[in-house]
């Protein structure tokens, strides 16, 4: 008589028996040669390394296959590879990053049905191409499937040692076609396909530069996929060229700004990157970098009819108002004054965030030849000046850059020799009297000298009137000349 218990330990045998039938004959259908698979290391050996290939029977691969070019083996357990499935049986299950060695035409078939990378050396230059040894028989790969990219230089890929897939198999074997270039494509496409999955808008990373355009600049991330960044997204600063942007094969910083499909190549997404969006918009801090009344360098980025742009922070520009270029003079043009490229010292007037607008002054930065004129000229002192201009109601006398006086007409015709003054001419110097002084009105009433000063006067007559009129007066008398040979001669003058 049999016994519950027994009947339940029968059960148990027979299913552990399944269990144990169905671990040891594999479950690795899915698996074909020439499969890749992307399987983690559970254990490395003296001379093997076992990989978990998705199956009831794990893969195995050869140490030397996974060793660097200096011999160090730098994997370790958990590490994830990619590896070729080269052979597949109830017993194992075989993997290789390709194949190599000595090889037989069969397996060079195999390889070439199934794809599978083979291992070859560039032995030399043949006509078009390359002659190959793979697996100790000659192939031959054209020079246009050696790369991703043009060749330039076929001699340096002499004596080196590539994976490549058999392209054509003819002969027997006897005649092979190998091409590097459709097994970087195959694994360019994958690492594509596996980064296109991790990026997104807004994913900052690092890339280079490959090719420089003048309306922007192409970018290869990772996997060899390529976005490009729009000369707007180069600089917060006005860029005048891409090439003082960015150099062929620098690496650079971009943000991933648009991901959408691509109209023309279906399959492909074309991405938009920015350079000047990784570190942030500048305006954001201009609120605590700059305040009103602030003396900053900056340069000159364009002139306009109404006054000259200055940049005074990358891609923070600033107006400079033609009524804000100088104290010294009128200004019709910003090209009279600044061109671009000038750097130069404006102080901030107002600053609107809102709106992204500073107001800048160049006349400020350099400061108000009428503060404290009272201190510099005296009512009844006797000064130095130039003749500006004349009006049928007097002379314009500058005194200095910005500060200029009225010689009334009723002075003039009291002088010793009213016709020696009408013959002056603008540019002319001579001396005149401090008559009244108007700070807020920025007015200078002026006066001649009187008749009885002789240091002044004497001899006042049309044939000693140069003697009079002051020749040389320094500094001031250079910069007053300076300041005045931009300034076209009044008509009536």
């Amino acid at each position: 008589m049999t016994s519950d218990f027994d009947e339940n330990t029968e059960s148990e045998d027979a299913q552990s028996f399944a269990e144990l039938f169905e671990s040891y004959t594999g479950d690795h259908k899915d698996l074909r040669v020439g499969d890749r698979i992307s399987g983690k290391i559970i254990a490395v050996g003296a001379d093997a390394v076992f990989i978990d290939a998705g199956s009831k029977i794990d893969g195995v691969v050869e140490k030397a296959e996974l060793l660097e070019k200096d011999g160090e083996f730098t994997y370790k357990v958990g590490d994830v590879i990619d590896l070729y499935v080269i052979a597949a049986d109830d017993a194992e299950i075989r993997l290789s990053r390709s194949i190599s060695g000595v090889g037989s035409a069969h397996l060079l078939q195999e390889a070439h049905e199934s794809k599978i990378p083979v291992e070859g050396k560039v032995l030399e230059l043949i006509k078009g191409g390359f002659k190959v040894d793979i697996m100790k028989v000659p192939a031959f790969c054209p020079v246009s499937q050696m790369d991703l990219r043009y060749v330039d230089n076929p001699e340096d890929y002499v004596g080196q040692t590539f994976n490549f897939l058999i392209s054509r198999f003819e002969k027997g074997g006897k005649n092979l076609v190998v091409s590097r270039r459709d097994l970087l494509q195959r694994e360019q496409a994958a690492a594509r396909e596996e980064f296109l999955k991790t990026l997104e808008v807004g994913s900052i990373i690092e890339g280079r530069v490959v090719k420089i355009m003048p309306f922007g600049v192409f970018v290869e991330l990772e996997g060899g996929v390529e976005g490009m960044v729009h000369i707007s997204e180069l600089s917060w600063s006005r860029t005048v060229s891409v090439d003082q942007a960015v150099e062929k094969d620098q690496i650079i910083k971009v943000k991933v700004i648009n991901m959408d499909a691509n109209n023309k190549t279906p399959g492909k997404t074309r991405i938009a990157l920015s350079m000047k969006q990784v570190g942030g918009d500048p305006w954001d801090e201009v609120a605590s970098t700059f305040t009103a009344g602030d003396k900053v360098s900056g340069t000159v980025t364009r002139c306009a009819d109404f006054g000259a742009f200055v940049e005074i922070a990358p891609g923070i520009e600033g107006l400079v108002h033609i009524s804000e270029m100088s104290y010294a003079k009128r200004v019709l043009r910003a090209e009279d004054v600044v061109s671009p490229g000038d750097a130069v010292v404006v102080t901030v007037k107002t600053i609107d965030t809102l709106a992204r607008r500073i107001s800048l002054s160049l006349k400020d930065a350099e400061g108000d030849p009428w503060n404290d004129i009272d201190k510099k000229y005296v009512v009844g002192k006797p000064a130095n000046g130039i003749l500006e201009k004349k009006e049928p109601f007097g002379m314009f006398i500058t005194l200095e850059p910005g500060v200029t006086g009225l010689l009334p007409k009723s002075k003039l015709e009291a002088a010793p020799d009213p016709s020696a003054v009408d013959r002056l001419k603008p540019g002319d110097a001579l001396m005149v009297v401090i008559q009244e002084i108007h700070p807020r009105e920025r007015k200078i009433t002026l006066g001649l000298p009187e008749s009885g000063d002789q240091k002044a006067w004497q001899d006042y007559s049309a044939e000693r009137a140069p003697a009079m009129v002051v020749g040389s007066m320094g500094d001031l008398g250079d910069k007053l000349r300076a300041a005045l040979k931009t300034k076209t001669p009044n008509k009536d003058g």
